[in-house]
This record gives C-alpha cells, structure tokens and sequence, in this order.
C-alpha cells in the first residue's frame, strides 16, 4: 500500500459559474467542463465552458472535455471555448500531441485512457510522453455508444498504481470516486490527482453536502497517512 499523498482535485460536471466557484472554494484546483459527448453526464454547451472558463480564477485549470478524435476539430474547440486545459476522452486518430502543441501554446494536455484491462498501461506509456498529464477512467470506447467518462464505476486500482509507476508524467485517478471509497483509493494509487463527477452529485446537481464529505475524507485520509509513518 502507497504512502499518502495528498492529491489535486478536479470537480467534473461542472454546469455553472455558481458551481465552479461552489467547488473551489471547497478546495478544488480544477474544473471539468464537458461539450458534446456521445454518452454520460454534464454535457454544456461551448458558450458556457467558455463563460465558465473566464471567470475562474488564474491558478484554476479549466479542463475541456473533449470526444473529438481529430486535432484540428480539437484546436477550433479550444479557441472558441478558451479553456486552459484539454481533456482528450478518445484516442487521437487525425493529426497528433504535436500539432496541439503548436497550435496551442501554453494549454495543457490530458489524455483519458480507459482501464479496461492490461492493455490500458501500454496505451498509457505510448501516449505519455506526448501529453502533459493523463487522466484514468472507467470508460469503455468498443460500445455501440461510447462510454467516455461520468460511468460511475471504478476499475481495478491496481492496474492504475501499475500506470502511474510506469509513466514519467502526473497521472489523475477517475471513476466511481466518492468520500467512501478516496481515501483508500488514494493509497492504493498514488494519483497525483482525483477527478470525481457522480460522486458529489445529487439529481445532476452539485450537492454541497457531498462536497464537504468528499473533501473531509480527503484532509481524514491525510491524517491518517501521517499518523502511519510515525508508527
């Protein structure tokens, strides 16, 4: 089991300005704002991801999330929408890191890739040194309609400790998270990051209650990380 690490967070699913600022006043160092997606929750429109977008304060990452599969379509949706921050919740088939890269200087670059099994972490190795971070989900890209992120489940951490071991760049853990289950997840990975939509939501809504529980659990699973290496 990994010792602790206290862990960025992203809050996912975020559908206003009220609830960007709901989130980082309760400590999150994040926003996911989800455009058009063929499955899952929190889909907004690119106005408000770019409304949004503004108003958080600098030190926020804004993360775009993005199903577009072709850098181009990547680089428009970025432009208009000015997120500093893209998700890639599909693998890239059209152009490629590169070509983000220079179209878009200074926005950071996150590839999703879905642990659906062993093959997940050679994915990630071959995709790491092309982005800036990678994000794990529970997704799955071989369905009639893709599952690209906000399934509620979670995968085998495992796997996930096995990725952020093998990868040179910071790795956020997704999928299924709540104040139930972080703090062990934490432990078992080692993310340098967690990312949770379902989690701390009620009817879609974000509920502040489970927010504070969320993050509670958090600041509890980093006391007891502290207590254990003096024991």
């Amino acid at each position: 089991m990994e010792a602790w690490h206290q862990p960025r967070v992203k809050i996912c699913c975020i559908s206003s300005v009220a609830e960007a600022w709901l989130a980082i006043r309760y400590g999150a160092a994040a926003v996911g704002l989800v455009s058009e997606m063929p499955s899952g929750p929190g889909v907004i429109a690119e106005a408000s991801i770019g409304e949004i977008a503004r108003r958080v304060p600098p030190a926020v990452s804004s993360f775009l999330l993005t199903c577009r599969q072709d850098a181009n379509s990547i680089i428009r949706q970025q432009q208009r929408t000015g997120a500093n921050t893209i998700q890639i919740c599909d693998r890239l088939e059209a152009g490629g890191y590169d070509e983000l890269r220079r179209a878009l200087p200074g926005i950071a670059l996150v590839q999703v890739v879905h642990v659906s099994g062993p093959e997940a972490i050679d994915e990630a190795v071959r995709v790491a040194a092309g982005v800036d971070a990678i994000l794990l989900d529970s997704g799955n890209q071989s369905l009639p309609v893709k599952e690209l992120g906000g399934t509620g489940r979670t995968h085998d951490w495992n796997l996930s400790r096995l990725i952020r071991e093998a990868v040179l760049v910071p790795v956020f853990l997704a999928g299924g998270l709540n104040s139930a289950n972080i703090a062990r997840a934490v432990r078992e990975v080692g993310p340098f990051g967690v990312d949770v939509c379902s989690g701390v939501r009620t009817d879609g809504e974000l509920d502040e209650g489970k927010l504070a529980a969320f993050f509670h659990s958090l600041a509890g699973g980093r006391r007891a990380g502290r207590r254990a290496r003096y024991e």
